[in-house]
């Protein structure tokens, strides 16, 4: 990985709030079977996701498009403190040429609800934000389902 002075600044940050407790949204962000039901935008599922929750554990998340291509995405953990915050990693397998990312997500308790920050960054291009921010959109609208089932 590039030092921090040569790597990008386009960064996505982005919030939405959970009627769901910073516990049951960290859950839902850190649990395979759960990550399964939500990861990947729109028609995307979620075959493989595995996760080793601990520092410079790794986790692996597979992907897979309506036309059977598969997504491959793998990283390892740089910060867990449940329910509060995670930082990790972020390299798309498939893809050697596209820079390792770093992502932050904070789980912030409001009460009866949870604000989640997602801020990721260090994106080659303003453009390959653009792309990251609809997948995160459409899966945090999967994870709205997720975390509000009873």
């Amino acid at each position: 990985m590039a030092t921090r002075e040569r790597q990008s600044t386009v960064t996505l940050r982005l919030r939405r709030t959970f009627e769901a407790s910073p516990a049951r949204v960290f859950r839902a962000w850190t649990t395979p079977e759960e990550m399964k039901q939500w990861k990947g935008p729109g028609e995307l599922t979620t075959p493989v996701a595995e996760v080793d929750l601990r520092v410079r554990g790794k986790y692996r998340i597979h992907m897979r498009a309506p036309d059977g291509t598969l997504h491959r995405l793998v990283g390892e953990y740089r910060l867990v403190e449940p329910p509060e915050k995670l930082v990790y990693t972020w390299r798309w397998e498939d893809q050697p040429d596209f820079p390792e990312t770093l992502v932050t997500v904070e789980f912030l308790d409001r009460g009866a609800s949870t604000e989640l920050v997602l801020t990721h960054e260090f994106f080659p291009t303003d453009e390959a934000r653009q792309s990251h921010e609809t997948g995160w959109t459409g899966a945090l609208e999967k994870l709205a389902r997720v975390v509000t089932q009873r």
